[in-house]
């Protein structure tokens, strides 16, 4: 069992509008702000996805590299671009995300219903995004939203070899109305599938919505990892808002602690993760 906890943040996503949520980090004064305080905090990895001045969902490259050079100049957070994108982005869209040269990108392992929407990851798109991934050293995180998707990171990695810092490392994405429920039952299954994967294989967590206190325990429990956020949810407890991004890393904190597996620093999460020091 790892001794420590990595920590993700995931302050924003591209679901949640900011007129419904006024806490939502939106702008990059927002986004800044909200990466320090977490950081503090013990978040070592920010998941991040940019709005537009409309506070819409953007892939624009411009504010992209504006977002990632920003966060490397304030934090010493891993900084890791979501190539998913919005469910509605083009393909080549989400694959220029790799061009602002994050420390890492998510890559989602499989297509699936996203509540009423189709999030689409064709075979061929997923192995591009990892080879090129390994190209350029940018890790990535593979998101897992049902069992499915680990079978198809198996093959992936079996054809096309391991990825950049040769440490593999997978975040159960759980609750999305489509994938895999956010259980104890789902995520024991899903850890029992890591037995396939190679050896040292790590793995985060993540409850949307309403699973994410069980889905936090869970997954410390199978010495798992953490990720959180208003990306994942925005009600703290019931009838009770999100204030900021800060209180749900906070919370996160204080169960890893209660656990004995305290947060991860950010020099031990790029060495978990493979992940070099980034220049600034």
């Amino acid at each position: 069992m790892t001794t420590g906890t990595l920590i993700t943040v995931a302050p924003t996503g591209a679901e949640s509008a900011k007129a419904e949520v006024p806490a939502l980090p939106v702008t990059l004064d927002e986004l800044l702000l909200t990466a320090k305080e977490c950081e503090a905090l013990g978040a070592a990895v920010i998941h991040v996805h940019i709005r537009d001045d409309e506070a819409k969902p953007s892939l624009d490259q411009g504010r992209l590299r504006e977002t990632v050079a920003a966060l490397r100049e304030s934090t010493d957070l891993i900084v890791q671009l979501s190539s998913g994108g919005a469910v509605t982005d083009p393909e080549a869209d989400r694959l220029a995300v790799l061009d602002a040269g994050p420390d890492m990108a998510s890559c989602t392992m499989g297509t699936l219903n996203f509540g009423d929407d189709v999030f689409l990851n064709r075979w061929e798109f997923i192995v591009d995004l990892h080879t090129r991934m390994q190209e350029r050293g940018i890790v990535p995180e593979y998101e897992i939203f049902d069992l499915g998707h680990l079978t198809a990171l198996q093959r992936l990695l079996g054809k096309y070899g391991l990825p950049a810092g040769g440490h593999v490392h997978v975040d159960f994405v759980m609750g999305v109305p489509g994938g895999m429920p956010g259980t104890t039952t789902a995520l024991v299954a899903a850890h029992q599938a890591l037995r396939d994967l190679p050896e040292g294989t790590t793995f985060s967590a993540t409850g949307v919505g309403r699973s994410t206190i069980p889905v936090m325990l869970a997954s410390l429990s199978a010495g798992g990892h953490l990720r959180v956020g208003m990306e994942d949810t925005v009600t703290y407890a019931k009838g009770r808002p999100v204030e900021s991004n800060m209180q749900l890393v906070a919370r996160a904190v204080g169960f890893a602690q209660l656990a004995q597996r305290p947060p991860l620093s950010t020099a031990e999460a790029r060495g978990l993760l493979g992940v070099p020091v980034a220049t600034r």
